[in-house]
């Protein structure tokens, strides 16, 4: 474990530390019309200073609510501190949200502005600004996204005296809220986490501790921050000085941004490691028996050999030979594709299948696979380097304590990151906070050596008619290791057996389609005899893996992929189960 020394005891104080201390470094790499560019922390600091006094200016009070409705990028993590400097709280809203939707964070939160990225996003408060009687101001980052814009805001904040700042920074508390995040909520109405300033700046301590943001770090941003888990990045970077690439927007050039911009950490969920191992595995395919062959044996041999030097220990020469070859023609190729300088990768939100991370173990790309959720500030357990059990999600973070319920098997957990209370709703509070342990609702299994695994979520879990219990994630999650398949929903609660409904990846199959000379829509794919024989080649290889009574037995493919856009998806990706079966209730209770 490193030291640590943390540069303030609050967010509000976060920046000004930054600055001061990190002056000449560079603090994010941003890509514009004329291509990348850069802001040290010197700038960033002056920048989130006249912003922070532009919404003191505008009659912004302590404790007010300020949301953000923004894509990731360089402005939002600006504004995030500005609100934060002003002792203010920070509201996020996801840029998926419809209108409605918004209208229910802004409405709870009571907030007073909100901070819009474009026309569109304005576009959507405007449509139910009539409801929002505590709502006074709509800040545009764009000229025409507010009545006021981000430029204009600094230009009023720039003549303010800076001490209003300093007065107000001394007297935010550790324990006061310093942003307030809507679950993206799988069932009802999101429920508001409150997390302290003590609760973020726990995650700088873990992130020192852990030496996961060390000083020379360069992370890749594209998550989204109004989730908590990329809000650690620019927390975790403005505490140790580093830079932040932030993602251009555009989701297709993610890889080939971190290409460009060859990062050290990339916090991400599981899809890009899934799509590139789904690519490796099509190349595999092609390959003859022999090679694909070779190729299992090179995995294998990757794992043992960076785990033996991991631990310090000697490597035979014969086994380092034929890891040099291996690498030379399989793992370098790998770690290009990342830029050729990670350090190391975080995977969470999502459960990820464990042959893809001993994959890019192998490889030199170690993605460490970890757990956390809003209401612990994105931080519970991880995977280390030097302390990695693929299939697990890793042991407790320093300050952390875990434990598993006897009566049901769901995961406690409480420390400095679990959250203070959910907006204005304490009977929630008070069933999800007991006696100081977070109920966390996930179900697992703490091994000997403290090692986590997440065995699935109490309320997803399936009741078969005959009384076994079943947990959908894990033969869901062996589903999507198949290159054609990106969603798989197991429904069978109180039925005599599972049944599923799968959903195409069209990057996958039409490809395979074309060269098997069929037609190349994705509904009419849906519907053919070779298309539901090559899914049910995929369930036969993830139903071996189980019990008679645990496998699925019936299948039907949906015309299009589960999205965030149609209400099936969570802004993190995760299957709103309840949505599903609601709107696939006929097409599930058909199989039957």
């Amino acid at each position: 474990m490193a030291e640590t020394r943390l540069i303030a005891e609050t967010v509000a104080a976060l920046p000004g530390s930054a600055a001061e201390r990190f002056a000449d470094h560079v603090a994010a790499r941003y890509k514009t019309g004329e291509g990348w560019r850069e802001i040290s922390y010197a700038d960033a600091g002056k920048a989130i200073n006249e912003l922070a006094l532009g919404l003191v200016d505008l009659g912004i009070e302590p404790g007010d609510r300020v949301c953000l409705l923004a894509n990731t990028r360089l402005e939002w993590v600006l504004a995030m501190y500005a609100i934060s400097a002003a002792g203010a709280v920070v509201v996020p809203i996801y840029p998926t949200n419809s209108p409605k939707e918004c209208k229910w964070v802004v409405g709870n939160s009571t907030a007073k502005a909100v901070i819009c990225e474009d026309e569109g996003q304005r576009n959507k408060i405007e449509q139910v600004r009539d409801e929002l009687d505590e709502l006074e101001h709509v800040i545009g980052l764009d000229d025409a996204a507010g009545e006021i814009s981000f430029d204009q805001l600094r230009e009023r904040g720039a003549g303010h005296d800076p001490e209003v700042l300093a007065e107000r920074q001394s007297n935010v508390e550790a324990d006061d809220p310093f942003i307030i995040v809507y679950t993206s909520g799988t069932t009802g109405p999101p429920k508001g986490v409150v997390l302290t300033h003590a609760n973020a700046m726990s995650v700088c301590q873990v992130c020192e501790e852990l030496e996961f943001i060390t000083p020379d770090e360069v992370s890749y941003l594209y998550l989204p921050l109004a989730h908590v888990f990329g809000l650690t990045v620019p927390l975790g970077s403005f505490d140790q000085g580093t830079t932040i690439v932030f993602t251009s927007g555009d989701t297709k050039k993610i890889l080939e941004e971190i290409v460009e911009t060859k990062p050290t950490y990339l916090p991400s969920v599981p899809r890009i490691f899934e799509k590139l191992y789904a690519a490796a595995m099509k190349m595999r395919e092609q390959a003859s028996e022999e090679d694909q062959q070779r190729f299992g044996e090179a995995v294998k041999l990757g794992v043992e050999v960076r785990q033996r030097r991991e631990r310090g220990e000697q490597v035979p020469e014969q086994m380092a030979q034929a890891f040099d070859q291996a690498d030379e023609q399989i793992f370098k190729r790998v770690r290009d594709l990342f830029g050729g300088q990670i350090r190391q990768a975080v995977t969470g939100a999502a459960p990820i299948a464990p042959e893809i991370l001993e994959f890019f173990y192998a490889a030199g790309v170690p993605v460490l696979e970890g757990w956390g959720m809003t209401e612990t500030t994105a931080i519970g357990t991880v995977n280390l380097l030097d302390q990695i059990k693929f299939g697990t999600v890793g042991r407790a973070v320093p300050g952390a304590e875990i434990k598993i319920a006897e009566e049901d098997g769901e995961i406690l957990m409480r420390g400095p990151m679990v959250f203070k209370e959910y907006w204005r709703n304490p009977d929630a509070t008070a069933e999800t906070l007991v006696d100081g342990w977070l109920h966390t609702g996930d179900v697992g299994e703490l091994d000997d050596d403290g090692f986590l695994k997440i065995t699935g979520r109490k309320k997803d879990i399936i009741i078969t008619a005959g009384g076994k219990n079943l947990t959908p994630a894990n033969l869901e999650n062996d589903l999507k290791q198949s290159r054609f398949i990106s969603q798989a929903v197991m429904y069978g609660d109180r039925k005599p057996y599972p049944v599923a409904l799968v959903t195409l990846d069209p990057e996958e199959i039409v490809p395979w389609a074309k060269e098997q000379g069929l037609p190349e829509d994705l509904a009419e794919l849906a519907e053919h005899e070779r298309v539901k024989e090559l899914v049910q080649q995929e369930l036969d290889r993830a139903n071996s893996n189980y019990a008679q009574v645990e496998q699925v037995k019936k299948f039907r493919i949906l015309d299009h992929d589960l999205s965030i856009e149609t209400g099936e998806l969570t802004p993190t990706l995760k299957v709103k189960r309840n949505v599903v079966y609601e709107r696939y209730q006929e097409l599930l209770e058909g199989m039957y």
